[in-house]
Parts: C-alpha cells; structure tokens; sequence
C-alpha cells in the first residue's frame, strides 16, 4: 500500500469512514457494487439515448472543427492522486470516499509526474482527487512543483483541513504560493448540505476562515483562494461574474469570510451524479438541456485542449472526466503512460470525445478553471 491512509488506517485516531473524520452524503458505487461503477456501463446508458443532436464529434464539425478536436498548447499538468476521500459527496464525478484505498498514487508514480513535467512546458500544477491531501506523497509533490517554478494548485474539499493531521496545511501552502481551490456547491447551507453532507457547510465555513486568517482571499496574488461551484440539480452553471458578485457579498456578510474567485462547473453526467440523474428521472431531461445549450464560443477554451490530465496508476488523459471513464489519450505511435509520456506525440494527438463532453460546452462552458466562453 505504501504507506497509504486506508479505511482501516485512523488519521490521528479518526477514522476516515466516520462522521468526524468529514460529512458522508453517500456511498461510492464502488462500495455498493453498484451496476454504474463500470465506466463501460456509464457509456453504454450515455450511448443509448436518444437525442437528435447527440453526435458530440459531428456537433463539432458544423462549427469547423472537422477531424475532431485538436490540442493546443499544454498549459496545465494536472495529477490525480487518487480517489481516496473523507467525503463522500452525492455528485461526485470521481466516486471518491474512504473506501477508496487501492486507486492513491504511489511515490514511484509521482516522481515519473515529476519527471515528465520537466519535459513539458506547462506552467501550472493542478493537484487533485480524491482528497489530495491525503496521499502520503503529497507534500513531496508539491514542493518538487514549487522547486522548478510552477504555479501549484490544491482542490481542496475544505472539511480535510479541520482533520488534526491537516490543519498547518493553510500556513503552510501560503509559504509555497499554492492557489487553493475549494468545492462549496452553495454560499447558503441548505443547499450544500444536500449534497455534500450534513455539517459540510459549517465545516467549510471554519476551514475558510483558517485560509482567511493567513492571509488567503485578500487579494495577494501568491495566495489565491478560488471556490468552485456546482449546481444541487439538473440545471447549468449560472452566470460565474454574477455569481461571484453574490458569493463574495453573501459569504463576507454572513460569515465575514472573503474569497478572490468564483469557478461554475457543470455537472458532469458520469458516475455518482448519473446514478442520481436516473434515479430522479433526470437523465434525458439533462442530456437535451446540454446539448440543446451547446455553444461554439466555449470549444477553444475547452481544458481538454491544454491540459494534461494522470491518473493514479500513470495512465494519462485528454481530462479528468476523460480519465473517470477510463477514455485513455491516444498519442501518435506512442503509450498513453506518464512513465514513457511522449510530450511530441501528446501534441500531435487527437482528443478522446463523448457524449459527456457536452457538459464543457453547454452555456457559458465549463472547465476545472470556470466557464470557457
């Protein structure tokens, strides 16, 4: 295991699979075997439904991009560590939670990131999971990053910094420069209480002021607080500059914590946030209001194009739901693994697309770095 945190494994006597250890909205579809754990099957129910305009690849074409979608240049390296969590959130495109111990990078693994980073010219690091933070191998993966110069982010669910192992983590990712992005679907608590769990709210709100206090949210660009929302329901993202107007005015009034951004995301239709979408009825509903709000002006900023997205066992990625699916990059002639990457053939590769993929170019698109339009 390698010295991962497991189920088992209490962080400083807390179990991860408690309600102490953070707020559980659900279980995995992987603890439950249930029938959408298999990426396969979450393509095969995407693939069978009927919509008429639910070709993603010839949508593309009727607005120019014929051949299929094509990269641009890599900006950002982005390492899932693993998809072991203190949560376990209803919308999770990942199915994180604390029975996830096997899928968390080992340090062979990290230092194979480390190593093809250096043959890229990417100038940002995004850190992701899972819980990230709970890698055992984190901090020597951030530092390498600071060490060569890179901007570092953390997403970072926010309850894992109350837990007694984490709480110098917001001092010292202000040392580091490390921009943290934290999920909180909603600045009201109803709203991210259903879907993150009971008691997420009043914990994000703590581990905010802890980020407030050393000087994150405040406007110094080396200690960018970023929050990333999503919605509780099958509807878009709204608009993200309103948003963030109603955010910041909300959160500094009610709880006297401040933020420098606001990210809209769109849920994505894969893994625990489909199961809910079939559960409720949603599913065909959902999948014509993404297509329906297909939007030409959000394919360049797609982060597909200039990202470059690993997995936990080294297995590299067009994105991050790409890599949920198990849709692996196809290079040119070359293994999609980070430990023979081809940063060459990587650059001349064609971008894996589905029918998921709607849900980065519905409305105003929708990326890990906000709206794409």
């Amino acid at each position: 295991m390698d010295g991962l945190i497991g189920i088992d494994d209490p962080v400083d006597g807390i179990d991860l699979a408690s309600p102490e250890a953070g707020p559980k909205r659900a279980r995995s579809l992987h603890a439950r075997h249930a029938a959408l754990d298999a990426a396969s099957a979450q393509l095969r129910l995407l693939d069978g439904l009927p919509l008429a305009d639910g070709d993603f690849d010839a949508t593309l074409e009727r607005v120019g991009h014929v051949g299929g979608l094509r990269p641009a240049a890599l900006e950002f390296f982005q390492i899932n560590v693993g998809k072991l969590c203190n949560m376990t959130c209803r919308h999770c495109h990942v199915d994180a939670g604390p029975d996830r111990v096997v899928e968390n990078m080992d340090r062979a693994t990290v230092d194979a990131c480390i190593a093809a980073l250096d043959r890229t010219r990417a100038h940002t690091v995004d850190i992701t999971g899972g819980a990230p933070e709970l890698n055992p191998h984190f901090r020597h993966l951030v530092d390498a990053c600071v060490a060569r110069g890179k901007h570092v982010i953390d997403r970072c669910n926010l309850t894992v910094l109350l837990l007694p192992r984490f709480r110098d983590l917001p001092e010292w990712f202000a040392e580091r420069g490390v921009e943290v992005v934290c999920s909180l679907p909603h600045y009201r608590q109803r709203n991210t209480d259903a879907q993150r769990g009971d008691g997420t709210y009043e914990r994000s709100i703590l581990a905010l002021r802890r980020l407030n206090a050393v000087g994150y949210g405040r406007g110094d660009p080396t200690r960018v607080l970023t929050l990333m929302a999503n919605p509780s329901g099958a509807f878009l993202a709204g608009d993200q500059s309103k948003l963030e107007a109603e955010w910041k005015h909300g959160l500094e009034r009610e709880h006297g914590v401040t933020f420098d951004r606001l990210f809209c995301l769109n849920n994505m239709p894969i893994a625990r946030f489909l199961e809910w979408l079939v559960e409720t009825d949603n599913l065909q509903g959902y999948m014509e209001r993404l297509t329906n709000a297909f939007n030409p002006g959000a394919v360049d900023g797609l982060m597909c194009r200039s990202t470059l997205s690993v997995s936990w066992d080294g297995r590299v990625f067009d994105c991050d739901f790409n890599q949920m699916l198990d849709l692996e990059a196809q290079p040119e002639g070359a293994r999609s693994t980070i430990f023979d990457f081809d940063a060459e053939a990587f650059a001349r590769r064609r971008i894996v697309t589905e029918r998921h993929c709607f849900g980065c170019t519905a409305g105003a698109g929708s990326s890990c770095g906000g709206s794409t339009s």
